[in-house]
């Protein structure tokens, strides 16, 4: 029998791992995710003196606050503190340059924000940026703490993928072969990827609106908020009135279902996309590969009808650009093409996203060129484009799809419309909110008098801003106890729809990177840290817990 030549086979294992860069990595936190919340949860574990790895499926960090969305959802801005109002105040210090300005001056700026100035001198905030922007001081923040990230790292979502022992994660693995340990574990990604594998109650859709005795939640059959709904009679079918025809590219032939029935459906996912209309910086509108300008036609009608608000949500941002957001009855909302996604293989969720980006550079190909467009239309919006100098490795496409909702957890706490209108008395603050209660059309369908309609929209002001439990982030006790989830919280539908605003997540990705610090030095499950220490500590750092 020939004997193996172990020094052989160390050395032959060693290169294939060096290969393939597979190795163990340990840390006492390591947060899966490249969001902002991931970034704040980092920053805070280091200034906690923690040892902290980011493990990041995307390149890029800092989510949708570097992916396009710069006209910041903010509410009620006094409640935003902690990392996050640093994160604004550091884009203020950026546009107080005079080289920041390279397409416009600073006073020719409209310092139009969402119900404030854009720039608050006072406070010396700004609310409204740039995605490379935005992206910059993400990156800043990992130079100035020295903060290990892994770029491009998948968790390996398969059934040995993670590892878990009497109730604690203990690793996980990525796509590449890595492996990564810790003493806590954050998920801090819009999916829940990590919170799923380890086997923790979550929710995808819309809950009825018995579960939590809500009346916001659930099917909205007949409630036209906003103004993203056919506010005419519009036919849905291919020859208009003929149900023989065929329906248009869009509309669903399902049952809405009733009011107020849950249903696995989601709110309807975008790219939030910078465009400009200064030519030096602009790239015409491409055609996509795929593009069938027939996919389009319920617009034609919509714009036939004499709807002219293309270019309501074209929201003004720095040096003559736009964050550019869905707006009326058929826009970059692609309605019903995501209902798969929180559950989907990475490969489903790249066709996803693909078929997002599509949809999306088609819709603005046909708006800019088919001659079937209203002239006055089509002559404005051949004035516009991609925005030259954003996501310049991306053709100028953001690389963040609009996750509004995917898997919500369902943990010790779970937050309900009642919450954000302040009706239940909360004594474990981390945070606040205050943004409506904002859901996206969800289904597009076919009324029982033959013409098309939107279902979903749904836009509710919370009575005064409202606190977020710490109880919303962490899983119930019996299901796992290292493990912190500050951006799929465990929240109803309809109250997501408020919590879910980017500046919400970097509070809530501090506080519970100050939580696990806790847990780590008390040698504590997340679930039994002591409030009062966690409420000092929170304090110390400048969070807002109440009015």
């Amino acid at each position: 029998m020939r004997r193996f030549n172990l020094t052989f086979v160390f050395i032959a294992i060693f290169a294939f791992s060096a290969a393939y860069g597979a190795s163990v990595h340990k840390a006492d936190v390591v947060i899966y995710g490249g969001t902002s919340a991931a970034i704040t949860s980092a920053v805070e574990l280091k200034r906690s003196g923690k040892s902290v790895i980011i493990v990041s499926p995307d390149l890029h960090l800092g989510g949708l606050s570097s992916g396009g969305l710069g006209f910041t959802d903010t509410g009620n801005k006094a409640v935003i503190g902690g990392l996050a109002r640093e994160f604004y105040q550091k884009v203020y210090d950026h546009y107080e340059q005079k080289d920041a300005w390279l397409w416009q001056t600073k006073e020719s700026y409209g310092n139009k924000g969402q119900g404030t100035p854009a720039m608050d001198g006072a406070n010396r905030t700004m609310w409204i940026f740039e995605p490379h922007v935005a992206e910059s001081i993400m990156e800043n923040w990992v130079k100035e703490y020295d903060l290990q990230v892994f770029r491009e790292e998948f968790l390996d979502r398969s059934s040995t993928g993670l590892t878990k022992e009497n109730g604690k994660i203990i690793r996980f693995k990525t796509l590449k072969g890595n492996t990564f340990e810790a003493k806590i574990f954050i998920d801090a990604t819009y999916e829940g990827d990590l919170m799923a594998a380890a086997d923790v109650s979550y929710h995808v859709g819309r809950e009825a609106n018995a579960v939590y005795n809500e009346k916001w939640n659930g099917v909205q059959v007949g409630v036209l908020h906003h103004d993203h709904y056919f506010k005419t009679d519009i036919s849905p079918y291919v020859i208009p009135g003929d149900k023989n025809s065929g329906l248009l590219y869009g509309v669903s032939p399902e049952q809405p279902g009733n009011f107020g029935e849950g249903d696995d459906r989601l709110q309807a996912y975008c790219f939030r996309m910078c465009l400009t209309n200064h030519p030096e910086n602009r790239v015409a509108f491409p055609q996509p590969a795929n593009y069938n300008p027939a996919n389009y036609e319920l617009l034609l009608r919509v714009l036939n009808s004499g709807w002219r608000d293309t270019f309501r949500k074209f929201d003004p941002i720095p040096n003559k650009k736009t964050d550019t957001n869905n707006h009326g009855p058929f826009s970059t909302d692609f309605i019903g093409m995501n209902y798969d996604y929180p559950e989907a293989t990475y490969e489903r969720r790249k066709e996803i996203i693909e078929a997002h980006k599509e949809y999306q550079k088609g819709l603005f190909y046909f708006l800019a060129n088919d001659s079937k467009v209203p002239e006055e239309v089509r002559t404005e919006m051949q004035k516009w484009g991609l925005a030259k100098d954003e996501f310049k490795d991306n053709e100028n496409w953001p690389h963040q799809l609009y996750i509004r909702e995917a898997r919500r957890m369902v943990g010790e706490y779970v937050m309900t419309e009642h919450d954000t209108f302040s009706d239940r008395e909360i004594n474990n603050s981390i945070g606040m909110g205050s943004y409506a209660l904002d859901s996206h059309n969800v289904q597009r369908y076919v009324k029982e008098n033959g013409f098309v309609q939107n279902e979903g929209d749904i836009g509710v002001h919370p009575k005064q801003p409202y606190r977020i439990s710490y109880g919303s982030i962490v899983p119930k006790e019996i299901e796992c106890t290292n493990l912190l989830v500050p951006v799929c919280i465990s929240s109803s539908h309809i109250a997501f729809g408020s919590i879910r605003m980017e500046p919400v997540f970097m509070i809530l990705g501090q506080s519970a990177a100050l939580a696990a610090s806790i847990a780590i030095d008390e040698n504590r499950t997340v679930q039994s840290v002591d409030y009062g220490k966690l409420q000092k500590k929170l304090i110390e750092r400048k969070q807002v817990l109440s009015n």
